[in-house]
């Protein structure tokens, strides 16, 4: 990988060696095709039909291999539908957020059925160069021209005026090619962390089939064991030097963490679920830290429960239940619903010590995985105009 030549226009900052020429500009609509799938509904899914990629498949946690690891099939008449051809690009029509619809893909094979509220982009350009483009420098410019509010549209008349930089189909692949390489590197790490957290789920259904007595939460609370409460209604502030100390609410994303404060409520370890998001549980380890009101507090007699194992045997126990975001879950509701193992806290710290030496390899793959994800955002902003 080198530095481009500065005085040469219309080129990237990083290229491979032995590649100078300038990259054409032009309208996406003077060098690709557009065109919709055909409407597949779920009612037409079969188990023994033709495979076929829907609208809501590019929203998967693998989103750069849906294509690879095609899931549905259709029962209707593969004669009647739109068939992919190998280097299409795929990009929904619709989505929650501007920023959504401007994730496409890239299909590797011929044959594929594609569903109604997807728009193909076909072209002589490598479809994996295209893709790449459009989900990194073109990704706001298409967002921007989206439509809409609770639902917004792209349409493909709109699409077409989007500019596109491409240099010779030689260049495109090598560029393509070793994006793919990260690519896999990334869904390998994605696995390797999903077969931690297997393990971590059978650690967890293997403690509660051991055959221990369970109680209610409200029948521990009446024994002075556990005691339920909710937050305060604190303000957030971006982290400085004042504002230092965690405020955690009721967001199942970022691990609750909603901004931060210059006073603390909590210096100790602690269980915290969001009432309002879904009752979804966390572990708070000993630190300095604030609980709003939308979040509930479950404290414990630390001389018969561990803070740790008992988080680890309320979350297996949400994993089961279906709380929903129009539920509250008020500590009233959430003693009547969970019931913790008794057994002894010899026995939890034992367990305890496992679920943490797991959560350690957790972090170092996540680790990984942030990095090779900032090298292709890096990449990515630098290897395209």
């Amino acid at each position: 990988m080198s530095k481009s030549n500065e005085t040469t226009p219309n080129v990237p900052t990083l290229r491979f060696p032995n590649y100078s020429s300038e990259w054409q500009v032009s309208p996406m609509g003077k060098v690709c095709t557009f065109r919709k799938g055909y409407g597949i509904s779920k009612e037409n899914l079969s188990s023994d039909g033709t495979p076929c990629i829907l609208y809501g498949e590019l929203y998967t946690t693998y989103k750069t291999a849906i294509a690879k690891n095609i899931k549905s099939k259709t029962s209707l008449d593969p004669t009647i539908l739109f068939h992919s051809k190998k280097n299409d690009v795929i990009i929904p029509c619709s989505g929650e957020t501007a920023e959504d619809i401007a994730t496409s893909v890239c299909i590797p094979y011929d044959d594929i059925l594609l569903g109604g509220d997807l728009t193909v982009i076909r072209s002589d350009l490598d479809g994996a160069f295209l893709s790449n483009q459009i989900n990194s420098v073109r990704k706001y410019d298409i967002a921007r021209i989206a439509q809409g509010k609770s639902i917004v549209h792209l349409q493909a008349d709109e699409l077409k005026k989007i500019s596109i930089a491409y240099p010779t189909i030689d260049e495109q692949q090598k560029i393509s090619g070793f994006i793919d390489k990260i690519d896999e590197r990334i869904e390998v790490q994605n696995k390797i962390i999903s077969k931690y957290e297997t393990l971590i789920k059978g650690i967890r259904e293997r403690i509660v089939n051991c055959g221990w007595q369970w109680k209610k939460l409200d029948e521990l609370i009446q024994e002075g064991i556990v005691r339920l409460n909710r937050g305060n209604i604190i303000p957030k502030h971006q982290k400085d030097n004042a504002y230092k100390y965690p405020v955690y609410s009721s967001s199942t994303q970022n691990n609750g963490l909603m901004g931060y404060n210059d006073t603390y409520m909590f210096d100790k370890e602690l269980i915290t679920w969001s009432i309002d998001g879904g009752g979804n549980f966390f572990y708070r380890k000993k630190h300095k830290f604030n609980v709003t009101n939308v979040c509930g507090i479950l404290q414990v007699d630390e001389n018969v429960y561990s803070y740790r194992f008992i988080a680890e045997m309320l979350t297996y126990q949400h994993s089961k239940m279906k709380f929903d975001y129009q539920s509250k879950a008020h500590p009233s509701v959430i003693s009547s619903l969970y019931s913790l193992p008794c057994l002894p806290i010899s026995e939890q710290n034992s367990y305890c010590r496992l679920f943490i030496a797991l959560d350690k390899k957790m972090q170092i793959e996540q680790c990984c995985l942030n990095k090779l994800k900032e090298q292709k955002k890096y990449l990515l902003s630098k290897m395209f105009i």
